[in-house]
């Protein structure tokens, strides 16, 4: 390798870690970038005087966020040394034994998540953070509180602790997000790590929270009050303290028996709920690690060992093309059933034309599949082209109604733009019907099959003119089954404005979108009349989180005709087309609070609730922007900060004496 390619290499690389790190949204699979990596770094053993600061070799993980107060990391939250082969592994443990004739190890799953901090003083949880680049990372205290496995308050109080934890998304929670991902025709979350990286890094930590994320804590960064001697010692203290850590950690002396357990973690690792990349050695004994030290970037007493992805060859034997609710045109691979981690998989979707086109995927290729992060099937290249096969085009008239397809001019995808489409408008009635839309319990697709093809509905308003005669018509609908329907169809009659515009599958316009945008304009009249600038300027924030794109699709969707008539007949039909608006007042207006310690009466989201109804605003943390700390008991760090800024700092009492008392009575 030339230097320039040298430098090549470097550049990819960093760009890769970028888009992984930083933007939670991997470019190549893992195994490619650990290749590239384990070649960047051949090539600088081989050409030290190469090495540059900017290489990836030199830093842990990538730049840190700005969103957030940035926190400096007393204890340096490195990286692993990753290693591929046993011969590594003997390699690892013999350096062990030039410094110590007996070491023991402890052998755990390595989770695939985000590595945070967490620290508590006098047993209360006061600050958590992201590694960042292992010296600097960000301040996400109010986020991670959301997370359930996180104790708030430690079993028995210890004056200083920080402990190293692995946030997670649990895979039965990732399959049900990329669920309602694919279902609303969003592009789905390529692993749980991303998922959980993007939930920590929510500005909003109600968010945060319907990720429903978990954490691991493995490890004791400092302590005060207690004096442990290895690692094993450790998380058992851990979970005296009410941490969850990983349920075993064995201590190995034979480093055979330690290759053994990391071979048995790969066969068991689908036997659980998160997502294992590989299995962490570590040195037992911490004097022992005091004296084996690390480099730059990583600890020379632990090593991580990387399995390799699970990837089988098989025949794609059709390519199915999906219609969706929107119109848009999906297609699936069918191949020949293989089991990839510890299911069988025949199916996979190649998400449009220039998925297919770029790799060059055709009808009877061997292709190779994997699981991604263990849940999502993927197809990721093809192994050889079968004889006489032709190129793939998804085509150019719908599969279900034949109406001709249009490509959108700014997306990859291939849409049926029929309104009537049977395809279109069974998807949108089951869209419809979904939970968090109007929530009609008993209307899964199978139900909506039989409505439109027997041609009872032909949209969301003539489900409001079912009767449950019509229904026991049918075989297998009973009676009380039929009644059950028809009472969940008139119940969601009152859900109210924002989950009928979020049943009704507006493009762009998703759950949290429907929410502000109903409390903005509180009824579908005045939603209706709306023009852009009433709902998006260039110069001017209108409704905070909607910008251009989802302000473009809702006045194109609100424009149509066929809109207006059907907004008109679920009004008829006695549908609620109205949001309650709760009034502001203006008593804080202007004013950013950050909460901290426990308030003597009101809970922190009484207080922030009280803060927003009077044109206040919440923030995590504390900065130069804050107007106010409102501190309770036990505060922590953030007290600290506000003192030496110069931030004003409330007790409870003069909180309340700044809020109208009609206001406080209301709480």
């Amino acid at each position: 390798m030339q230097q320039n390619e040298y430098r090549q290499l470097v550049d990819r690389l960093n760009h890769y870690s970028r888009l992984y790190y930083t933007l939670d949204n991997p470019e190549i699979p893992d195994d490619e970038y650990d290749r590239l990596m384990r070649q960047l770094r051949a090539e600088e053993e081989a050409h030290p005087d190469w090495v540059t600061p900017d290489s990836p070799t030199q830093r842990v993980g990538d730049v840190i966020y700005t969103t957030f107060d940035k926190v400096t990391h007393t204890v340096q939250m490195g990286s692993l040394q990753d290693v591929f082969s046993e011969e590594e592994l003997w390699a690892f443990h013999n350096r062990c034994l030039q410094v110590d004739e007996h070491p023991s190890y402890t052998v755990e799953p390595k989770i695939d998540g985000l590595s945070v901090s967490l620290e508590y003083r006098d047993g209360l949880f006061v600050r958590g953070s992201t590694r960042g680049n292992g010296f600097v990372g960000e301040d996400v205290t109010m986020n991670l509180a959301t997370i359930q496995d996180i104790p708030k308050k430690l079993n028995r109080p210890l004056p200083y602790l920080e402990v190293r934890g692995e946030v997670y998304m649990p895979l039965s929670v990732f399959k049900e997000l990329v669920t309602r991902q694919i279902e609303n025709e969003e592009e789905p979350f390529k692993n749980p790590r991303n998922a959980a990286a993007g939930g920590l890094r929510q500005k909003d930590p109600k968010i945060t929270a319907a990720r429903r994320l978990s954490v691991f804590v493995f490890n004791i960064q400092q302590i005060e009050g207690e004096t442990i001697q290895t690692h094993a010692d450790g998380l058992k203290l851990l979970q005296s303290l009410g941490f969850k850590v990983i349920p075993e950690f064995p201590v190995y002396t034979d480093f055979a028996d330690v290759i053994e357990d990391i071979h048995g973690i790969d066969q068991r690792r689908h036997e659980n709920d998160f997502d294992i990349d590989g299995a962490v050695v570590k040195i037992n004994n911490l004097a022992l690690r005091e004296t084996l030290g690390a480099t730059v970037k990583f600890p020379k007493w632990a090593v991580a060992f990387k399995y390799p992805p699970e990837e089988k060859e098989t025949t794609l034997r059709d390519i199915e093309i999906q219609v969706g609710r929107t119109g848009a045109l999906t297609p699936t691979a069918i191949f020949d059933s293989v089991t990839l981690a510890g299911t069988s998989v025949s199916r996979a979707t190649l998400h449009n034309q220039d998925f297919i086109s770029e790799k060059d995927i055709r009808i009877g290729d061997t292709i190779l599949v994997r699981k991604a992060g263990e849940i999502i099937p993927e197809v990721l290249k093809v192994v050889r082209h079968a004889p006489d096969s032709e190129p793939f085009q998804i085509p150019s008239h719908c599969p279900v109604c034949g109406s001709k397809t249009v490509r959108d001019n700014d997306e990859a995808v291939i849409r049926c733009i029929n309104p009537a489409c049977p395809a279109t408008i069974k998807r949108s009635i089951v869209h419809f019907a979904s939970r968090n839309a109007m929530d009609i319990e008993g209307l899964g697709p199978a139900m909506v099959d039989l409505l439109v093809d027997n041609g009872l509905i032909h949209s969301v308003a003539d489900l409001y003119e079912l009767s449950a005669e019509q229904l026991t018509g049918f075989e297998r609908v009973g009676e009380i089954s039929a009644g059950n329907l028809i009472s969940a169809i008139a119940a969601s009659k009152g859900r109210g404005l924002a989950r009928l515009l979020f049943g009704l599958g507006v493009r762009n316009v998703g759950e949290k979108a429907a929410q502000l945008i109903a409390a903005h304009f509180g009824s579908m009249d005045r939603l209706l009349a709306a023009g852009k600038d009433d709902i998006w300027q260039k110069k001017e924030n209108i409704i905070p989180g909607i910008g251009e794109v989802i302000a473009d699709s809702l006045l194109e969707y609100l424009s149509r005709e066929e809109t207006r008539q059907l907004a008109a007949h679920l009004g008829a039909l006695g549908v609620k087309m109205t949001e309650e608006q709760v009034e502001k007042g203006t008593a804080l207006a202007g004013s950013s609070f950050v909460l901290t310690g426990t308030l003597p009466t009101l809970t922190r989201k009484q207080a922030s609730q009280l803060i927003e109804q009077n044109g206040g605003k919440v923030t995590a943390s504390v900065s130069k922007k804050t107007s106010y700390l409102l501190a309770g008991e036990d505060a922590g760090s953030k007290l600290t900060k506000a003192q030496q800024l110069g931030i004003t700092i409330l007790t409870e009492q003069q909180f309340l004496e700044m809020i109208p008392s009609d206001e406080q009575s209301s709480r």
